[in-house]
């Protein structure tokens, strides 16, 4: 009589455990895969599961700095007050949280950003958190209580949720290359930018922008 051949459990999969075997390979081989099959085949997945979420490894790369995002804004809901802060504190708030997570993630962060030598090409992969990153930003306008002419509004918003995603990217830059105790430069950096961005939409930037710019010179080219 025949012995009917057992059929292995199939490995449940969903995106968040694609993203942790895609970060873990990355780590553990220092490269990124060649392609989906060879990934797929090392971390025993099917690959119709893969494409079920994910119709390229570059897609793929794009929604882990999403997931970031939306660790961030989860936490950020926790805080039951965080909808009472000034915008200020509010846009300190993303930021320090942001950075957490990072920090969480550095090691991928690090070699997604500077250990792969794609230099400008690894930005693409922030297209879908730079959406949600302006997003975040032009509700931090429209929440502000003080009236602002509708003409003048419709200018000021989108320079300023743009000149805030590239504030953003210039302290990504700082904190790849920060060197400090528990990234402490990096705490600083983000302390006097916000003040400088917020200063720059209420049209007094001279000093904050001054002081910035001191810390800067100071820890790049002393």
């Amino acid at each position: 009589m025949p012995v009917k051949k057992q059929t292995s459990k199939k490995k449940k999969i969903d995106d968040k455990a694609i993203v942790s075997l895609y970060m873990d390979y990355v780590l553990s081989h220092n490269t990124e895969p060649k392609n989906i099959f060879l990934f797929c085949k090392e971390n025993e997945i099917e690959e119709v599961d893969f494409y079920s979420f994910y119709g390229s490894i570059d897609a793929l790369k794009e929604d882990i700095w999403i997931k970031f995002y939306e660790n961030t804004a989860s936490n950020l809901t926790k805080d039951e007050n965080f909808t009472s802060y000034s915008n200020r504190n509010k846009l300190l708030s993303l930021y320090f949280t942001m950075f957490e997570v990072l920090t969480l993630n550095r090691s991928y962060v690090y070699f997604t950003l500077k250990d792969n030598k794609e230099g400008l090409k690894a930005l693409k992969q922030l297209k879908g958190l730079r959406t949600h990153f302006k997003t975040f930003i032009n509700q931090i306008i429209d929440e502000n209580e003080e009236p602002k002419n509708e003409t003048i509004q419709k200018i000021t918003k989108p320079i300023y949720a743009e000149g805030a995603w590239i504030q953003f990217l210039f302290l990504l830059k700082f904190w790849l290359d920060d060197t400090s105790k528990g990234f402490e430069k990096t705490d600083i950096m983000i302390e006097k930018s916000v003040k400088a961005i917020l200063d720059v939409l209420d049209t007094t930037p001279l000093e904050s922008v001054i002081d910035l710019g001191k810390f800067i010179w100071k820890e790049r080219f002393n």
